[in-house]
């Protein structure tokens, strides 16, 4: 009997602890969401033109992405006076690189593979706002410290299997760095993210400032210079050039 009901305690622990947890989890991304700007405003946002500037040992670099949100996008980078385009629209994509940088100076078909790893580019918010509408499991891991603030651990995980670190201020609720594996030149490397400077654009929150460590060495600094929210974009952009 004892035993029994020792049994009923630990069950009965464990699915308090269970619920206290969920609880929690839901709140910090009710939190969050409502920090970012709210979903219902997020929802209402089907076009956006982001742009950035950032360099690489020694060159000034700026970029120009056009959004068509959950569908396409073309980004456009510009190098020592030559230009990368990247584009992915809906299944297909294609890229335009100059020879100087390892490309034909021609519009190229990207594989099917670089075209569903670039998908996810054509959302825009925060990683745990993305997680949430895709419906990916989302779990509070802890509260600890980072670079000497209070931060919550949460963990990401999408249905493939593959999963995020992701720390959350419990100050502002903004999301300031993620960590994840990532696929690069066949190989599974460790990314790292930082997020900070956040600003309000048109009731929403983006971070204007991202830091990641550079290929190089160093850490690479990419600062948003301009964002619009549902501008008109000319679905033309999209279509691949036939030269």
């Amino acid at each position: 009997m004892k035993t029994m009901i020792k049994l009923i305690c630990l069950v009965a622990g464990i699915l308090v602890a269970s619920m206290a947890s969920a609880q929690s989890t839901e709140e910090i991304l009710a939190k969050h969401e409502a920090a970012m700007g709210g979903a219902d405003n997020w929802a209402a946002v089907k076009t956006a033109i982001v742009k950035n500037k950032f360099n690489v040992q020694g060159m000034d670099i700026e970029s120009k992405t056009s959004l068509v949100i959950g569908k396409s996008f073309r980004t456009e980078v510009e190098v020592m006076g030559n230009k990368i385009i990247t584009v992915v629209d809906g299944s297909k994509g294609w890229m335009n690189r100059p020879a100087m940088m390892g490309g034909t100076g021609q519009p190229e078909d990207m594989p099917a593979d670089q075209v569903k790893m670039a998908a996810s580019q054509t959302s825009l918010g925060s990683i745990l706002t993305m997680a949430k509408k895709d419906g990916y499991k989302i779990e509070l891991v802890s509260k600890e410290k980072l670079d000497g603030a209070d931060v919550y651990l949460l963990t990401v995980t999408k249905p493939s299997g593959e999963d995020s670190k992701v720390y959350v201020s419990t100050a502002t609720n903004f999301v300031v760095k993620t960590q994840s594996k990532v696929q690069a030149n066949g190989q599974e490397v460790d990314s790292e993210v930082s997020f900070s400077n956040y600003k309000m654009v048109n009731g929403l929150a983006f971070p204007h400032t991202v830091e990641t460590p550079g290929p190089m060495g160093g850490t690479m600094t990419v600062e948003t210079v301009s964002v619009e929210i549902n501008p008109t974009i000319d679905a033309a952009i999209f279509a691949k050039p036939s030269k």
